[in-house]
């Protein structure tokens, strides 16, 4: 007998004819959740799609540059905490790549290799453990090299009056003002 054949009462065989449309009910029910980016409550200062590479440990001044990801760098404000951050998450599966807050101890400097690539360290959240990396952020075009410098230790001064208890309205100076210009071209 072949498959798929049935067998009548009379004995002729038929085709069962087999469908696609597969329907199951649910055995359990599942409430919507709410999706979070921890996001939520940062406003945007800088965004721009972006390359990081982390080298590692500090102990291991001699190791190569490993590349995290391709995604957006994004220098965020919380707005009820008072502080500032980088996050990159990699395109696509969104994973976080490069966390860490902005302290006044932190220093940029351009890379020797190139004029979009700028390296600072930071201790490091994104692996979900603290850890300080050297990170290098790369950007299309020297202009937004110098602008997310330029916005990152903006964000370093106005440190200063976030601890003096000046936060509430607190932003970089001309920063807002500038931002959709430095921005407006890389979406």
């Amino acid at each position: 007998m072949a498959m798929g054949a049935v067998v009548n009462e009379g004995g002729s065989n038929d085709e069962v004819v087999h469908s696609d449309d597969i329907h199951f009910n649910p055995i359990v029910s599942l409430p919507e959740v709410e999706v979070k980016s921890g996001e939520e409550d940062e406003e945007i200062l800088f965004k721009e799609r972006d390359a990081v590479g982390l080298l590692g440990h500090l102990s291991t001044l001699l190791a190569q540059w490993k590349e995290r990801g391709v995604g957006k760098i994004k220098i965020l404000f919380h707005t009820q905490k008072k502080y500032y951050r980088v996050l990159m998450r990699r395109d696509q599966v969104l994973k976080v790549c490069a966390s860490h807050v902005i302290t006044k101890e932190i220093n940029l400097v351009p890379s020797d290799t190139s004029n979009n690539v700028l390296i600072w360290t930071a201790t490091d959240y994104a692996d979900g453990e603290v850890k300080v990396e050297y990170i290098a952020g790369r950007v299309k075009s020297q202009e937004m090299a110098a602008t997310f410098k330029k916005i990152f230790e903006d964000c370093q001064q106005s440190l200063s009056k976030l601890k003096k208890g000046l936060g509430a309205g607190c932003r970089p100076p001309e920063l807002l003002s500038n931002l959709s210009d430095s921005l407006g071209s890389s979406g």
